[in-house]
């Protein structure tokens, strides 16, 4: 017999079909976000964790930013098929004027409103009410994303495991959703007499 207790709990909680629209549907009403970010990075290999922490900014259409602040800074933004990454303390800077933002998994571009959850994952809900997804095709990138959804959708925490076996994972936290990012805070400027590095072939 099932517990009264694991019972209701399991007729309360949603379903990953519900949770994924849930999550769609808030950041498709979201034309702009900025958060803080704690990221770990795990290395399956070493067992060795990356902690990292910053803030992070999106703005629709296709413009993100993540400016690292601990252990050091570093600034990687994209604006459509321009990706810039500046590393001030090594004064050094690469820049892809061709770089595909479409290639980025909905482990990402949900963030965007972009990509469709159901549609690019199996879903399912674990023991700890994270919606899991596995992709529907194989991708070296993602082998399982797991999601910790809030109320009304919001993401608070991302999970992503690669086929190594890497996982990434990223908590965030004082959310701010419609605010009116202005687009010039999505232009990293690259000063003078810095080391600039390019995509290979470009």
């Amino acid at each position: 017999m099932i517990p009264a207790a694991l019972l209701a709990l399991a007729l309360s909680a949603p379903d990953a079909g519900t949770l994924a629209r849930e999550v769609q549907a808030r950041y498709e009403r979201t034309t702009d976000l900025q958060a803080r970010f704690v990221q770990t990075y795990t290395y399956a290999a070493f067992g060795r964790r990356q902690v990292s922490s910053g803030i992070l900014k999106v703005k629709k259409p296709g413009r993100m930013r993540w400016d690292y602040l601990e252990p050091s800074r570093k600034s990687i933004a994209v604006v459509g098929s321009r990706l810039v990454q500046w590393e001030p303390e090594a004064r050094q800077a690469y820049v892809d004027d061709h770089f595909d933002a479409g290639a980025m998994s909905a482990a990402v571009t949900f963030l965007l409103g972009k990509g469709s959850l159901a549609r690019e994952f199996e879903l399912s809900v674990d023991a700890g009410g994270w919606l899991v997804g596995r992709p529907r095709r194989p991708d070296p990138r993602v082998a399982r994303v797991r999601f910790q959804v809030g109320p009304g959708g919001d993401v608070v925490a991302t999970e992503v495991v690669d086929a190594q076996g890497n996982t990434n994972e990223v908590r965030l936290s004082d959310v701010k959703r419609n605010a009116g990012l202005p687009d010039a805070d999505f232009v990293i400027e690259i000063p003078a007499g810095a080391h600039r590095l390019t995509a290979p072939g470009r």
